[in-house]
C-alpha cells in the first residue's frame, strides 16, 4: 500500500491529491499517513476527504465514488414510526454532550465489524473540533429533564453550509433516527441542503440516503464550504426541540 498512495508531509497544511486520483481498489483511498491536528481535519474535510482507519493501521484518508449524501428535507422516517413519537417525551438538543455521544457512538456494536475506527486518537482529534466551534452533536433526551437519559445521537463536522456526519447510534431503538431528522430539519430550516454519509449501506438507504457520483459531490462542496458561517456551539440557536414535532 506504502508503495500506490501517496504519503502526507508531516506540515499539517500541506495539500492532499485530488480526490479523483484515488485509488479504484480499495475505492477512494486517497493518502496515509499525516495527523489529525485541526488543520489537517479542515483541510481534508473542505475537499471532501475524511480519516477511517482501524487501531495499528497508518491513518488512511478516503473520498469515496460515488458518495452517499442526505438531502436535508429528504430525511425518510416511516409512517408507523413517526406516529410513535406523536406521544413521546423525548427531545432534541445540540451540543449539549459531544464527548458522551462519540464515546456511545465508538462502543456501538456494527454487524460484520470488529472493533471501531472511533479510535481513542480519533475521539481526542473531534473533542479538539468540537472545542474549536467546528464539530457538533444532536443528542436524543428522554425527557427535558437536565438529568434525562441520553437514548440517541449523531456528530459531525460543519464548514460553512455543509455537515459531514461522522456517526450516530441508539441507545433505546429509533435514538438515532430521531437524532439524524432533527438534525435534518434544523439544517433545512437555514438553508443548509446536504448531509454528507459518506459510505452507503442499507440502514442509510431506508432513511433516504442516495448515492452521488464524487463529480458532483465536489461541485456542491466547493460552493457550500465556503458560505460565510462561522464556528461555534449551536446549543442556544439549537434550543430544546421535543421530537413529536417530527410526527408530521
Amino acid at each position: 500500500m506504502s508503495l500506490q498512495v501517496p504519503r502526507l508531509d508531516d506540515d499539517p497544511d500541506a495539500p492532499f491529491p485530488h480526490p479523483d486520483a484515488s485509488l479504484r481498489l480499495p475505492d477512494g483511498l486517497v493518502a496515509l499517513g499525516g495527523d489529525l491536528s485541526p488543520a489537517r481535519l479542515l483541510n481534508a474535510y473542505r475537499h471532501g476527504i475524511f480519516p477511517w482507519y482501524s487501531e495499528g493501521q497508518p491513518i488512511l484518508w478516503w473520498s469515496p465514488d460515488p458518495r452517499t449524501v442526505f438531502r436535508t428535507d429528504g430525511i425518510r422516517l416511516s409512517s408507523r414510526f413517526r406516529r410513535s413519537l406523536r406521544a413521546s417525551p423525548w427531545v432534541a438538543r445540540a451540543d449539549t454532550a459531544f464527548v458522551h455521544v462519540v464515546e456511545r457512538c465508538a462502543r456501538a456494536p456494527r454487524p460484520g465489524q470488529r472493533g471501531t475506527w472511533i479510535t481513542p486518537a480519533m475521539q481526542a482529534a473531534y473533542a479538539r473540533m468540537h472545542a474549536l466551534g467546528h464539530a457538533h452533536s444532536v443528542e436524543i433526551f428522554a425527557g427535558p429533564e437536565d438529568d434525562a437519559a441520553l437514548v440517541g445521537g449523531i456528530y459531525g463536522i460543519a464548514l460553512g453550509r455543509m455537515f459531514f456526519g461522522e456517526s450516530m447510534f441508539s441507545a433505546v431503538s429509533g435514538g438515532s433516527k430521531v437524532a439524524l431528522a432533527a438534525l435534518g430539519g434544523w439544517l433545512h430550516a437555514r438553508g443548509w441542503p446536504w448531509i454528507d454519509a459518506q459510505l452507503e449501506n442499507p440502514h442509510l438507504v431506508s432513511l433516504g440516503a442516495v448515492t452521488m457520483p464524487r463529480p458532483a459531490f465536489q461541485a456542491i462542496l466547493g460552493t457550500l464550504v465556503e458560505a460565510p458561517e462561522p464556528p461555534g456551539a449551536w446549543t442556544a440557536d439549537f434550543g430544546v426541540q421535543p421530537v413529536r414535532a417530527l410526527a408530521g
